[in-house]
């Protein structure tokens, strides 16, 4: 059995990079995934990049947002909305 795993994705002014982002986690082999992406106060176009790509991923994305707090409290927030039944890696 393959334990569901969490890909927490905070994400601050990142425009130019989460598309690529979230299509390399998606485009991986492991498939029993969720991806909680957390949007920490962007002030780009970094929702709609996310929203465009989650509309087409309805099932694997899961979407926040928030005032500005800070990369822990995000990482912290999107653990706390992640399936609990989870073993966590922290690099």
């Amino acid at each position: 059995m393959n334990p569901k795993v969490s890909v927490i994705v905070p994400v601050y002014n990142a425009e130019q990079y989460i598309t690529r982002c979230i299509n390399s986690i998606l485009d991986q082999t492991y498939q029993n995934m969720e991806i909680i992406i957390i949007n920490d106060g962007s002030k780009d176009n970094s929702e709609q990049c996310i929203l465009t790509i989650k509309e087409k991923q309805k099932d694997k994305i899961r979407y926040y947002k928030q005032n500005n707090s800070g990369i822990a409290k995000t990482r912290n927030l999107g653990i706390r909305f992640s399936n609990r039944n989870l073993y966590y890696v922290y690099r």
